[in-house]
């Protein structure tokens, strides 16, 4: 009688322990592959110090998913090792939390990106980098130039021109300050790279030289092909001893004082960026060149040309003397009175806004 009872009590304990095995893995399997409760596409946020236990239970408390114990379980059990990354994830309507879990395993995280545009000046950079959604904000708008060059251990260093313009992609935690240091080196390395291929014969001696005058090439046309040409001329008037002469550079130096246009006065205003009144390059960048314009103003297109004028669609005609050039401007300028790019010339003449 006693064996049978013993009997009894290990087959009932056996079927016990197999039915709650059983009951669990039920369970389990409900838990992940239940449907995420979800009307519409959801961020999920995972900031650094979060736990895959407190991320299931944060879920469950906003009614997304059930049984978050179970899948912390599983996440313990079966994916032991598994680093949880830190960033947004998107949830999307009927994801189902297997997904999730795995989509947390991955590292898929949400990539926002910003883009910071050829040919614009630093203050354009600040105001792009403080309008980034989820970009943290580490350098208060109030701050002068120096100040956000300092927060980058850049002290001293004048900030225009030294970004490189391209579109970055940034994640949860991510600051501006991450940026712009990236921002930063990306531009060493491409002033690095186009100042190795260089031409032998160019007017300037360095590097930041070089990156100030494709600032400039930067600035005075939107045409690509056109910019070896542009450095060209430049290139050549350095080297004969005449102004640059380009608008850019004086719009640059007038600074919130620009209006939109330039007139005869504002040509003949000293100030350190006026190239109508100073010799040689101006003493900074007066924006971000891209990787086009670094190239063109070291090795720019060979010829005679000393002259250009819009033509005000964007384009230009390039003359090899004054006569040529003063034809162009009626042509272009004074006859059509359209809105054009800066165009140098010996003199601040006609083509010049009035």
């Amino acid at each position: 009688m006693l064996g049978k009872i013993i009997i009894f009590l290990f087959v009932t304990a056996t079927l016990l322990v197999l039915g709650g095995g059983l009951w669990g893995f039920l369970t389990l399997q409900t838990a992940l592959h239940q449907s995420l409760q979800l009307q519409e596409q959801r961020t999920l946020d995972v900031p650094p110090g979060s736990t895959p236990a407190g991320v299931f239970a944060s879920l469950e408390r906003d009614q997304v998913l059930e049984n978050s114990a179970w899948l912390r379980r599983y996440w313990q059990w079966r994916m032991k090792g598994a680093v949880l990354h830190v960033g947004e994830y998107e949830l999307q309507p009927e994801m189902t939390a297997a997904e999730l879990l795995h989509m947390l395993e991955r590292g898929d995280v949400l990539q926002r990106h910003v883009t910071l545009v050829e040919g614009w000046n630093f203050a354009q950079v600040r105001a792009a980098l403080r309008g980034a959604e989820r970009l943290q904000q580490t350098l208060p708008e109030d701050w002068s130039d120096e100040q956000v060059m300092d927060a980058l251990d850049l002290a001293g260093v004048h900030p225009e021109g030294r970004f490189f313009p391209d579109t970055y992609q940034y994640t949860l935690g991510m600051s501006d300050r991450d940026l712009l240091i990236r921002a930063y080196q990306r531009m060493e390395q491409q002033l690095a790279e186009a100042w190795e291929d260089r031409a032998k014969d160019l007017p300037f001696d360095t590097a930041y030289e070089a990156l100030i005058m494709a600032s400039i090439v930067e600035r005075e046309t939107g045409v690509p092909s056109e910019r070896p040409e542009i450095a060209g001329v430049f290139t050549r008037r350095l080297k004969i001893g005449m102004r640059l002469q380009t608008d850019p550079t004086v719009i640059y130096g007038m600074g919130e004082d620009y209006a939109g246009r330039i007139t005869r006065r504002h040509l003949t205003q000293p100030t350190a960026y006026n190239t109508y009144v100073i010799d040689g390059l101006p003493p900074t960048p007066i924006a971000m060149p891209g990787r086009g314009a670094l190239r063109a103003a070291v090795n720019p297109k060979p010829g005679k040309s000393l002259y250009f004028v819009a033509k005000g669609d964007g384009s230009h005609v390039f003359s090899n003397s004054l006569a040529e050039h003063n034809r162009a401007v009626r042509q272009y300028q004074l006859q059509r009175r359209s809105d054009y790019r800066s165009s140098p010339a010996p003199a601040p003449v006609e083509e010049s806004a009035e």
